[in-house]
């Protein structure tokens, strides 16, 4: 029966992993603590009135945006990624617009105004 043989791990190998780790956890918490603040933001927006509820959605909406970007960007690594990533990801922005489009659409119906 043929042993593997021993291999036994680079410790230099080891350290720059966990320099990259450390690196890597302080960004998450930079931005934990700006996602946190943007949902204090997005609370604190809800009691102001914009005018009207379509206003009022749009800027939540807004807020909302940045904090995915935040999330795409940093805790899903899209901010390293190849280019092929950020295709489907601008893909899926024109989609996510063209979705709220129609709603929009849905809500004014610019054909058949009641």
């Amino acid at each position: 029966m043929n042993n593997p043989p021993d291999v036994s791990p680079d410790p230099a190998e080891h350290e720059e992993y966990a320099h990259n780790v450390a690196k890597h956890v302080k960004g998450y918490l930079i931005v934990g603590a700006i996602l946190l603040a943007g949902t204090a933001l997005t609370v604190a927006l809800s009691y102001v009135d914009f005018g009207n509820s379509k206003t009022n959605i749009a800027v939540a909406m807004l807020v909302a945006a940045i904090k995915v970007s935040f999330v795409g960007a940093i805790f899903m690594h899209l901010a390293a990624e190849k280019r092929l990533i950020y295709r489907v990801l601008i893909f899926t922005g024109v989609f996510v617009c063209a979705l709220f489009w129609l709603t929009y659409l849905a809500w004014y119906n610019p054909i058949v105004r009641h």
